[in-house]
């Protein structure tokens, strides 16, 4: 089901004129902006609600993860050019 058109909205518009009359559509039309109002309000409330729960969840990770090993390599001392030729060990 696609987008409603200008077609469909003048057909749904016609139906809702003879099925509550005149003088009740203007009445329906603003209760129904009130309540698409407050829902929308409602779930924006409820989308920052879960957001900063993500946000505090992930600060809690991060503070309670353990810390990463360093990734810089290992550097193993090689012996000195002169020692070698002796055949002493390095230490």
């Amino acid at each position: 089901m696609g987008p409603l058109g200008i077609p469909e909205l003048v057909i749904i518009f016609l139906v809702a004129l003879i099925f509550f009359g005149p003088r009740k559509l203007p009445e329906l039309g603003k209760s129904l902006g009130k309540s698409l109002a407050e829902f929308k309000r409602a779930s924006n409330d409820l989308r920052s609600t879960l957001d900063e729960e993500i946000r505090n969840e992930e600060r809690r990770a991060a503070i309670t993860a353990p810390a990463t090993p360093s990734t810089d390599p290992v550097t193993i001392p090689t012996p000195a050019p002169d020692t070698i030729a002796r055949g002493e060990q390095g230490s």
